[in-house]
């Protein structure tokens, strides 16, 4: 048993369905298990992990400290005099406890799945697919950390920031709720690390010729806006600066994901001994009939054969004597025959 969640006993092309489906079940096991290890650490140690998560907060109440601070606005006196983080339930406590644990939980295990995946998909490749699996698992880890990253250090400040400024214009007086304040920075990270992986679900389905390059290129203006939606529902206010910024970094994934697609596809159909341009398939054949036959003459406007054309089907033919029509044998008694 724990050899083989260790190692794989068996070459995948020797393996049967239900073997497959068992070495399925070990990796996702090894997900969760290394997602484990994290969130029992992270409980380990929760004295440490606290401090990490409350740094978007000191940077937003103190800018020249961010390493980013150049973006950041300037903090007003209000938001320097903000108190400790407070919590008021017994269960608030275990909500901080956990978020924490998740977060450290979701950043080792995401490296383990990425591994496993391409380690269960790899075998049912060829060669030329395998070449490119090691940077799309890497790309894909990149991109989520950047996105991740970008959050953690701008996104997260800003959106205090901006929260304290209307809260000071509602002459509201805003207790900062630890499990609040934790929850918001996981998810903020977590989903603006996701939002990062859409141009390789871009290259992805242009790979499986699901859609053309042409045409995601075409309807550029409904992406942009889709684009911006989906921006305005991550960040929590969808303020000028942070949405103009974000739209901008994705659409230009958006971009820079229709141009690689497109070399890829070019060159999955050289490959294959296809046409280049996916756009040449609906190229129509000018002698195919109305039904898709391949007869040239099968078409409505097609010249009427005639019937000479049809009985005279080879030139032995139409050179044969006509022979005499053979009559019906006389009738009985009928003598005019023999004359």
């Amino acid at each position: 048993m724990l050899s083989s969640f260790i190692r794989r006993n068996k070459p995948k092309a020797e393996m049967t369905f239900l073997e497959h489906l068992d070495d399925l079940r070990v990796s996702m096991l090894r997900v969760l298990g290394v997602f484990a290890v994290g969130m029992v650490a992270a409980l380990i140690f929760y004295e440490e992990t606290p401090v990490l998560l409350n740094l978007p907060l000191e940077w937003a109440k103190h800018p020249e400290t961010s390493p980013v601070g150049f973006v950041l606005g300037q903090s007003s006196e209000g938001l320097k005099a903000i108190p400790e983080l407070k919590e008021f339930t017994f269960m608030g406590v275990w909500k901080v406890l956990m978020y924490a644990a998740f977060g450290v939980g979701i950043a080792l295990s995401s490296p383990v799945f990425l591994y496993e995946t391409a380690r269960f998909v790899g075998p049912a490749l060829t060669d030329r697919e395998k070449r490119v699996l090691v940077p799309f698992c890497f790309a894909a880890l990149i991109l989520f950390l950047a996105g991740a990253s970008l959050a953690f250090l701008w996104l997260c400040p800003m959106s205090v920031q901006i929260w304290h400024h209307f809260a000071v214009g509602l002459k509201m007086d805003v207790i900062w709720q630890a499990s609040d304040y934790y929850g918001f920075v996981i998810m903020m990270c977590l989903l603006t690390g996701l939002t990062f992986q859409f141009p390789l679900a871009l290259i992805v389905v242009m790979w499986l010729e699901i859609v053309r390059p042409r045409t995601l290129l075409k309807h550029w203006r409904g992406m942009l806006f889709g684009i911006m939606c989906l921006v305005a529902l991550i960040t929590p206010i969808a303020e000028p600066v942070s949405l103009l910024v974000m739209t901008g970094v994705l659409f230009s994934f958006y971009l820079v994901a229709v141009a690689v697609g497109t070399a890829v596809v070019r060159r999955k159909r050289v490959a294959r001994g296809d046409s280049a341009d996916p756009e040449d398939d609906d190229i129509d054949d000018d002698d195919d009939g109305p039904d898709g036959d391949d007869d040239p003459d099968g078409g409505p406007d097609a010249p009427v054969r005639s019937s000479s054309s049809r009985t005279s089907s080879t030139p032995a033919q139409a050179t044969e004597p006509e022979r005499p029509k053979r009559l019906p044998p006389p009738s009985e008694g009928d003598l005019s025959s023999l004359d």
